[in-house]
C-alpha cells in the first residue's frame, strides 16, 4: 500500500510534522485544549500521509525508506492512542503535569481515587475514538503518597 501512494513528500517530512505536534501538545506539560488540539491534527497528518507520501524503490529487496514510512503510518496510531491517553488521565501523575491539576503549593497533583489502574487502549477504527479498558491495581505494602519536591 505504502508502495503505491506515489505521493510528493518524504516518510520523514511526516515524522517531523508529527513530532512537533507531540512535543508541543503531549509532552511533559501537557493541558486538554492543547491534546484535543493535537487530536484534530493527528488524522490530519494521517490522511494527507496516505496521499502524500512518497516512497522510492520496491518491496522486493530491503527497502529502508519502505521500513521508515511502516514506522511512521505506525507512529500515526501510537500518537493518538498517546493523546487520548493523556487526556483521559485527568490528573497530574509521574512525569507527566497538567497544569490544571496542582497543589496549592504548585505540586503535581494525583487522582489516585480515580487512576490507580493500569489501562490499555484498543483500536476500533480510524476516526473512532479508542477503547479503553482499565485493570484495578492494589498496593499491599507501599502506600499511595502525593509526590512533593519541597
Amino acid at each position: 500500500r505504502l508502495l503505491s501512494v506515489n505521493g510528493n513528500k518524504s516518510a520523514d517530512d511526516f515524522h517531523i510534522e508529527l513530532g512537533r505536534v507531540m512535543w508541543e501538545h503531549c509532552g511533559m506539560e501537557r493541558t486538554a485544549s492543547g491534546l484535543r488540539e493535537a487530536l484534530q491534527k493527528i488524522p490530519d497528518i494521517r490522511e494527507r500521509f496516505w496521499k502524500e507520501v512518497s516512497v522510492p524503490g520496491s518491496g522486493s529487496s530491503l527497502n529502508q525508506s519502505l521500513e521508515k514510512a511502516g514506522r511512521v503510518a505506525d507512529f500515526l496510531e501510537f500518537a493518538e492512542i498517546m493523546c487520548w491517553d493523556a487526556l483521559t488521565r485527568d490528573e497530574s501523575c509521574g512525569a507527566h503535569y497538567r497544569p490544571e491539576h496542582v497543589t496549592d503549593e504548585g505540586e503535581a497533583k494525583r487522582d489516585d481515587e480515580n487512576f490507580a489502574h493500569s489501562a490499555v487502549w484498543e483500536f476500533t477504527g480510524v476516526g473512532e475514538e479508542p477503547a479503553r479498558h482499565t485493570e484495578p491495581l492494589t498496593f499491599d505494602h507501599v502506600p499511595l503518597s502525593q509526590r512533593s519536591y519541597k
